[in-house]
């Protein structure tokens, strides 16, 4: 894959706002059309959106119309001036109503169209883009998803079971916008100055409990409490799910990821489904997956310092220039190169270059398995003091425990969108720590990771948060990737089943995927709690409907580290 290159403009630009687009159904959707002043058929790129189009589009807008295409930023249904009812990625897919294939097949026969389209941009963006491709609008010819999701509910409200608080904020502060803006209708003013004023005291409410009573949206946003009212995976969701859909889909994607993104399971999960069961081979061979060391967010790929941390020069790219490359290819027959060389780059971390890979994940990688080790007892630096070894414990470890009140959660420091790498030192006293001895040479970790726990609470529900560090020879201990699992959906995602208090249990938590050179001089880490707040909704522990209670209780929770019940952390470790 050839470094981009960025062209310079070409064309002045002429913008008409507010299109009428008509869907199936009768419903008008606005949009606002960037095309250049010449007259002429061009190829369209599509960005369907929940937020205000002159702040989200106008860029994306000027620069792909300078350089010769037509740009449709849209509001999806229901918002600012478009018609119906707001309900997020209900119908962008392949529902009763289809206004992703609607709009991209209007675009592909308007006389300044030359029929060939693609789509653009991430987050919400991304989503609809997934969205749109298992239903296959002839005009569609490509796609470049930035960090998208492919599951709302287990890539957006849900991890396992723990709600995803900040998306709380989420939906308040995109609903605001939409009240606030001149399309909105009359009358709303009450209800925009309340909403406003519990946005400023945000803080106060994401303490709010139940979370089901939530005066600051009820009465704004039925959709929000109807995803409340769905804790677990089923029906409800799937129409929002597009991993059952993947042999259906048959257009070339690009797939833009980020390490510390709130949505990189989605990212790698899209790559490696289409990538085997995509319609056809051309669809197939045409995935590519690209992912960096940065936040979630359309300007960070061009920047180095990411949280805590400078990953470099090399860690600076220039998406809008890869982008113009990409639809170049797809949509202008242009041979740049944009498909040469291996499907996959990656950026590895610690060694901060990218790399070039045949396959997601990589092969040749060998899982070995860090177990979790009996410690020194407890100081201010952790409960435990542990140690983690690739060596299997004995008999005889003993056991650690640790309470967690829901009242005095453990802090998060990666949540929604600022989810970069923070040093974590100063909460690691509050938290069962097993550190292993430097390293002696560096350790190359590429692929997902997991964690086995075999454990035991006193409560009939918690939630197990484990996370791996890296930490540096000046104590820095630095968040590589981490999991949550609310021990009820430790079977299933659609079953919940409570605990016997007491009782042992192998739970399997997800701790997402990384690239990774721990080196050498440095020691890994695993972090064990039971929160991750605000990142992640408190467990009550008590067992009780979700969202209902206003009140919780201590739970003890115990991790096991003797030989028939070891707890230990499978890492994909590149031997080369």
């Amino acid at each position: 894959m050839p470094e981009p290159v960025l062209s310079e403009p070409r064309h002045s630009v002429r913008v008409e706002r507010n299109v009428p687009i008509k869907m199936r159904d009768g419903v008008i959707l606005r949009s606002d059309v960037h095309r250049p002043e010449a007259e002429g058929r061009y190829p369209v790129i599509v960005e369907r959106v929940a937020y205000e189009l002159v702040g989200r589009c106008t860029s994306n807008g000027e620069f792909f119309a300078s350089r010769g295409y037509v740009f449709v930023g849209q509001n999806v249904r229901g918002t600012f001036a478009s018609e119906g009812e707001w309900r997020p990625f209900r119908d962008d897919g392949w529902g009763a109503n289809r206004d992703g294939y609607d709009t991209i097949e209007w675009a592909g026969v308007q006389p300044w169209s030359n029929g060939q389209v693609g789509m653009a941009d991430g987050s919400y963006s991304g989503f609809s883009q997934y969205m749109v491709a298992p239903t296959r609008p002839p005009h569609l010819k490509a796609l470049y998803v930035r960090q998208g999701g492919a599951d709302y509910y287990s890539g957006f409200w849900y991890r396992y079971g723990a709600y995803s608080l900040p998306f709380q904020k989420w939906a308040m502060q995109t609903l605001l916008a939409q009240m606030k803006h001149e399309s909105a209708p009359p009358g709303l003013e009450p209800a925009t100055a309340r909403l406003a004023t519990a946005l400023d005291e945000y803080e106060d409410w994401q303490q709010h409990l139940p979370l089901k009573s939530f005066p600051p949206l009820e009465g704004l946003l039925d959709w929000y409490f109807e995803d409340l009212d769905h804790p677990e995976d089923g029906p409800y969701w799937w129409p929002t799910n597009i991993t059952s859909k993947f042999g259906d889909i048959d257009t070339p994607m690009l797939h833009f990821g980020a390490w510390f993104d709130v949505f990189l399971d989605g990212t790698l999960q899209s790559f490696e489904g289409i990538r085997k069961n995509g319609r056809t081979p051309a669809c197939r061979e045409g995935q590519r997956l690209l992912i960096g060391p940065w936040i979630h967010g359309p300007g960070n790929a061009a920047k180095r310092v990411v949280g805590d941390l400078d990953f470099g020069p090399q860690a600076v790219f220039d998406m809008n220039a890869h982008r113009l490359q990409w639809y170049d290819y797809w949509l202008k027959g242009m041979d740049n190169g944009i498909m040469d060389g291996p499907p996959v780059r990656i950026f590895l971390m610690g060694k901060n270059e990218w790399l070039d890979l045949d396959d997601w994940p990589p092969p040749g990688i060998t899982f070995r398995s860090a177990y979790f080790r009996e410690g020194s007892g407890g100081d201010e630096t952790s409960l435990n003091n542990g140690g983690l070894t690739f060596d299997p414990p004995n008999a005889a470890e003993r056991p650690d425990s640790f309470a967690y009140n829901p009242g005095d959660p453990m802090p998060g420091l990666r949540f929604y969108p600022t989810l970069g790498p923070v040093d974590h030192r100063h909460l690691e006293g509050g938290m069962l720590i097993y550190t292993s001895s430097e390293l002696m040479r560096d350790l190359t970790v590429i692929g997902p990771v997991r964690a086995i726990l075999h454990g035991l609470s006193s409560a009939p529900d918690t939630d197990w948060v484990v996370r791996l560090c890296d930490v540096w020879p000046d104590g820095r201990s630095m968040p590589v990737c981490d999991g949550i699992l609310r021990a009820r959906f430790r079977n299933s995602l659609q079953n919940p089943e409570l605990l016997t208090p007491g009782k042992i249990y192998r739970f399997e938590i997800d701790m997402s995927a990384t690239a990774q050179v721990f080196q050498s001089g440095h020691r890994l880490r695993i972090e064990i709690t039971s929160s991750d707040f605000p990142r992640y909704d408190r467990n009550l522990n008590t067992g009780g409907s979700f969202g209902e209670e206003a009140t919780g209780q201590t739970a003890v929770n115990t991790v096991f580290l003797d030989a028939d019940r070891p707890s230990y952390v499978i890492l994909p470790v590149v031997e080369d």
